[in-house]
């Protein structure tokens, strides 16, 4: 693979790209983009008027979408950052967390500059810029997100005599207490949803693992963490969520349309799934953001969603990061969005989907949103994780603070493999 020179030093026309010595991509003079989304992240139509537009206004540009599978994909990248095909990708949507996977070995590019000059990168949500994000390096550039809210029986709240979702803890503790009776459950919280304990967590000014002096360690025995961790008991114990297992087991949607639920903290997408189960529900079930500690502001929410990347390896660097600019841009992030309902990837563009109720309060969300520690070794905690064996015993009546540290050693062993 030939030299290059940064991506900044980016030619301005079609006759200076031909003086700089690319190499035209296709029979018709363009230069071919390969970009890997992800399935169903964009719907066919998206990605057709986007095609189209694109190659309207970039007259020397062709791109050619390839959808791929999330089953196996961190492999599959990775082989595709090594590799020297010409038919290797040059802009890939990956997964917000997994950024930190891909950055290890130096194998993105650095867009950081684009960032900053081009993409308004102090408007980005959060929990997708800042796993994309090497110490002051940007690699991965956000484009829509998801996360969770607190999904709700409208009739269960109006026969309780409230008139409005809460907007703090101590409102929201209350009025669950208050649908915690005559047979409903005021709120269904499996035992080990951990995604959301790390939102509460958050809230608290704590965090699942920092690092210090370039290591991680674990960090559920703070004081915040155990803070984070102490209302989540409380929040729980007002529905009969099981204490040993997660929201998949058993499926939360089919708890909640099969019995007298009043709440469950999930993505507005599993309302589909709900009325599916109970179409009778189709017009009671209602949203909003998870109350924060005050009402200033909606609590931290964990931040899922993806980001693209450029590879180092691409021979159309300059061409990648318009592509790329392209689908981060207000103009078609927004689309995204509105066909989607995903949240767009700026603060600044939550009113493109302040008509849906679900896709609102998850916007609302995301502007506290996080993501998981930025190490490339968190997935090891994920397989392993022992924050929810830590959860069940802390919700069956063991010390917080003796299973908080023993967790927390375990993580660190867990984030320092080579030392464990």
């Amino acid at each position: 693979m030939r030299p290059r020179r940064p991506l900044a030093l980016v030619c301005v026309s079609a006759a200076l790209l031909s003086a700089c010595g690319v190499l035209p991509g296709g029979s018709d003079g363009r230069h071919t983009v390969t970009v890997w989304l992800m399935q169903n992240s964009a719907s066919p139509e998206f990605l057709r008027r986007f095609t189209a537009d694109f190659e309207r206004t970039h007259k020397d540009i062709r791109v050619d979408i390839r959808i791929q599978q999330w089953t196996g994909i961190v492999d599959k990248v990775q082989t595709a950052l090594k590799s020297d095909s010409a038919g290797a990708p040059d802009v890939i949507e990956v997964g917000n967390t997994q950024v930190p996977q891909y950055v290890e070995g130096g194998r993105l590019t650095d867009l950081t500059l684009e960032s900053m000059r081009d993409w308004g990168k102090e408007h980005w949500l959060p929990g997708l810029a800042e796993p994309g994000r090497d110490d002051s390096r940007q690699y991965g550039i956000p484009w829509y997100a998801a996360n969770r809210v607190v999904i709700y029986r409208k009739d269960l709240f109006r026969k309780a005599g409230i008139t409005s979702p809460p907007r703090t803890r101590d409102e929201w503790l209350a009025d669950t207490e208050k649908l915690n009776s005559g047979g409903n459950q005021g709120i269904y919280l499996a035992g080990q949803d951990w995604y959301t304990l790390s939102g509460f967590i958050w809230d608290e000014g704590g965090d699942l693992a920092v690092e210090t002096d370039a290591a991680w360690q674990g960090a559920l025995d703070s004081p915040a963490a155990l803070r984070g961790m102490d209302f989540y008991r409380r929040l729980q114990a007002l529905g009969a969520g099981p204490v040993d297992a997660d929201e998949e087991h058993p499926p939360q949607a089919q708890v909640f349309a099969s019995g007298q639920v009043a709440q469950l903290i999930a993505v507005p997408g599993l309302a589909q799934s709900i009325v599916q189960e109970n179409p009778e529900l189709k017009d009671e079930i209602g949203y909003f953001p998870v109350p924060g500690r005050t009402a200033a502001h909606p609590g931290a929410v964990f931040t899922g969603g993806s980001d693209l990347v450029v590879p180092q390896n691409t021979d159309r660097p300059y061409d990648a990061a318009a592509v790329v600019g392209a689908l981060a841009g207000a103009k078609w992030d927004t689309e995204l969005a509105r066909t989607m309902n995903y949240v767009p990837n700026k603060t600044t563009l939550a009113g493109a989907v302040a008509g849906s109720e679900g896709v609102a309060a998850m916007a609302a969300g995301a502007a506290q949103g996080r993501a998981t520690p930025n190490t490339p070794d968190w997935p090891a905690v994920e397989a392993a994780n022992p924050i929810k064996g830590y959860m069940t015993k802390v919700l069956r009546g063991a010390d917080p603070a003796t299973e908080a540290r023993r967790a927390s050693r375990r993580i660190t062993e867990l984030l320092a493999p080579d030392f464990g």
